[in-house]
């Protein structure tokens, strides 16, 4: 039974910086791929960054948080981070990871089988 759980989410004020941490069970060593999503009050669920789990190759989906979030892994460890610098007001939604035993990274939501129940982060003014 594959279980991913994030925690590290909060309140923060605008230029602060938070960690997400994904923990995950369930899902074979070094297999398929952990991607971090967020989801805006009223908006879709949006794709912010992918890891491979085996090499470690990272891909970024929004444009918006380039520079700022880095997601990372600790590879003997079923754990994988986000990284979030400079936040913004419109950083504020709750972040979910998600994987799949695919070894693709993607930015859709619906290439994800398997889900976390999500952490809030809110970013104020």
């Amino acid at each position: 039974q594959v279980q991913l759980r994030e925690s590290g989410g909060g309140l923060v004020h605008a230029g602060g910086s938070l960690t997400l941490s994904c923990t995950f069970a369930g899902v074979p060593p070094m297999d398929g791929v952990i991607a971090w999503f967020r989801q805006a009050p009223g908006k879709e669920r949006e794709g912010v960054s992918c890891i491979a789990r085996k090499d470690g190759d990272t891909y970024d989906y929004l444009d918006s948080v380039k520079g700022r979030f880095t997601i990372s892994r600790e590879r003997l460890r079923n754990l994988v981070y986000l990284q979030m610098n400079s936040l913004k007001p419109e950083d504020t939604a709750v972040y979910y990871c998600a994987t799949t035993r695919k070894n693709t990274c993607s930015g859709l939501s619906s290439e994800y089988p398997f889900w976390g129940q999500g952490t809030q982060v809110t970013v104020s003014s």
